[in-house]
């Protein structure tokens, strides 16, 4: 770091509010933050004393730029489209993309029930959830088709199917149905799905007791079950708060010992359905770390009508939580959120007190074996890469590349290759050695401190080689894994041909275990992959104007490649165009 460059920067910084971008040596970003005011709250790292996550953060920026905003509220919006865009390692970022199960019906003349996580994709459609898991959701969307008979058909058919005969569709894809017919049923679903039970169990009822009457006891049953089948929906709930009506989802948070811990309850009518917890390491503020965790959270899960959140987030935040999230935030004082906010705190801090230590732990193992490799290689390996290859007899031969910062690995770094060089592993070694550090050079990409090769002398060579014929021997440090006779790895060996034996309880054997199974995941996922797609392709694959589409078409109307290679040149010119068609019907018959 230039500090006298830093320190000229810092002093030239604008009491405006705004985003800050911190950059290390490379010039990516590894860190975006916003601020009130960005004169204070950039120079805050660079004076003072910080704990020592946010020390090592700090040691690791050489420089920074920023972008001023006209308000608090868009150097927020800001901040998350950089997190977004950039992905920065040091950023609290709300990786999970999973999302709650809901009922989804459609909002078409002749709507279907079904389930869906997705609640962007199809904006017209009613909702009805979440539910606390997929099991719940789909037995509930069981139930609803055997009660109500909805369109079960994705594409409307030509004639109807083994559902109207059973009485579970209407049969619209044959006969005309009076849309009314559907939006009763939507009704009746809405109100279940709102909680009045009361009129599906009614209408149960009395046609149970009509089948019974008229000896159609098999049919009784059915209903029956179907009525325990509500009654087990209706009645399988936690209820937190009698009475009410109100979706919200309650956020708080608990910060201590440089985390952060946030829980979040989801609320439906009373119900406390799911929790949502996360505990992150904190490098800027906790409140703003906060308000960033639960934007990003609604990127990707729907919202409730209202956001219950901590007395603590001040007016101003408020008001732009509320314009971007387009959501009402209620800070409670007393009363049934008040003990639930009082919940949130207590369970973050409860979970924080549980993990932190094991996190510390863990994070303390990891930076020991670290410094320990660094140690043998005589240089730091903070940044480390590794290879390995997947063939069967020289076929469809792949590398992998992974990549270790500080021991985590960089997914977004890793790479992936198509070798050209046969079944040789040190060939194969020499070409993706090639191929990742010319290509790095050429576009100025981040080196790393060191390559861990997957084998003995011949290997490591075979990799100085090239790091020799491109100037990045002095840069780039070489050391081999070493396995025993069970194929485990034993010691690191280094260009020299010098070996250091690996203890198998040190905190460095695990880490390099951790590493080694890695890139055989990564290698031979893309190996099996690759052979996957080859299984499937065809002559139809050779032939110029048939993609994917046209090759599924065809196949799709002729039932097989068979009936294909015996239909006219007039038959398959239905389907695609004459020239295509004539092509097609050549290749075919060219061996012939």
């Amino acid at each position: 770091m230039d500090r006298e460059y830093i320190k000229a920067k810092l002093a030239n910084l604008p009491d405006d509010p705004g985003s800050y971008q911190m950059k290390d040596k490379n010039g990516e970003i590894i860190y975006v933050g916003k601020a009130k005011n960005l004169h204070n709250r950039v120079n805050q790292y660079f004076t003072g004393a910080h704990d020592f996550k946010t020390t090592k953060m700090v040691s690791n920026i050489e420089d920074f730029d920023f972008i001023v905003t006209k308000s608090e509220k868009e150097a927020l919006v800001l901040e998350i489209n950089l997190i977004k865009k950039y992905r920065p390692k040091y950023n609290i970022q709300f990786m999970d993309d999973s999302t709650y199960p809901y009922i989804k019906l459609t909002n078409e003349d002749y709507p279907r029930l079904s389930v869906a996580r997705d609640m962007k994709k199809d904006r017209r459609a009613r909702y009805f959830g979440p539910f606390p898991d997929a099991s719940a959701a789909r037995s509930t969307q069981k139930l609803l088709q055997n009660i109500y008979p909805f369109r079960r058909c994705m594409k409307m058919p030509d004639k109807v199917c083994l559902y109207y005969h059973l009485g579970q569709c209407l049969g619209p894809c044959e006969y005309d149905i009076d849309p009314a017919v559907y939006e009763k049923m939507a009704g009746k679903v809405t109100r279940f799905m709102n909680g009045d039970t009361a009129e599906i169990t009614d209408e149960l009822t009395s046609k149970m007791m009509e089948a019974a009457e008229n000896l159609e006891f098999e049919k009784a049953n059915e209903y029956k079950n179907l009525l325990a089948s509500v009654n087990s929906v209706a009645n399988d709930k936690q209820i937190i708060e009698k009475d009410s009506r109100i979706s919200y989802d309650v956020f708080a948070w608990y910060s201590d010992k440089g985390y952060l811990a946030v829980t979040g309850f989801l609320v439906r009518r009373g119900t406390v359905l799911s929790k949502e917890w996360k505990l992150m390491p904190l490098y800027g503020d906790a409140q703003d770390e906060f308000i960033s965790f639960v934007v990003q959270y609604y990127e990707s899960h729907p919202s409730a009508r209202e956001l219950v959140m901590p007395i603590e987030v001040d007016d101003e935040t408020v008001k732009e939580i509320e314009d971007i999230l387009k959501i009402s935030v209620f800070r409670p004082q007393k009363g049934q959120k008040k003990k639930l906010i009082d919940m949130c705190i207590e369970n973050a801090r409860r979970q924080l007190d549980l993990k932190f230590s094991v996190v510390e732990h863990q994070d303390e193992l990891t930076r020991e074996a670290v410094q320990k490799l660094s140690d043998l290689a005589g240089t730091p390996m903070r940044r480390v890469e590794l290879f390995d290859n997947s063939h069967i007899s020289g076929t469809f031969t792949v590398a992998g590349c992974v990549v270790y910062d500080d021991g985590v690995p960089s997914r977004k770094d890793y790479r992936l290759y198509k070798l050209h060089t046969g079944n040789s592993d040190v060939d194969s070694m020499k070409e993706v050695v090639y191929r990742r550090y010319f290509r790095l050079l050429s576009e100025n990409g981040h080196m790393p401190d060191g390559i861990l090769v997957d084998g003995g002398e011949i290997q490591i060579q075979a990799a100085k080689e090239i790091l020799d014929s491109l100037g990045l021997s002095s840069r780039i440090k070489i050391m081999g894994l070493v396995k025993d006779d069970h194929h485990n790895t034993s010691a690191l060996m280094d260009t020299d041909g010098r070996t250091f034996d690996i203890p198998k309880d040190s905190n460095l054997f695990f880490l390099l275990t951790r590493m080694q199974d890695e890139v055989h995941r990564v290698a031979v996922s893309y190996h099996r992959k690759l052979r996957s797609k080859a299984q499937t392709r065809s002559i139809l694959d050779e032939i110029e104007g048939i993609g994917p589409k046209r090759k599924k078409l065809l196949l799709k109307k002729f039932g097989s490649f068979t009936n294909l290679k015996n239909a006219s040149e007039e038959e398959i010119a239905q389907y695609v165009p004459k020239e295509t068609a004539h092509k097609v019907y050549e290749t075919l018959h060219s061996g012939e």
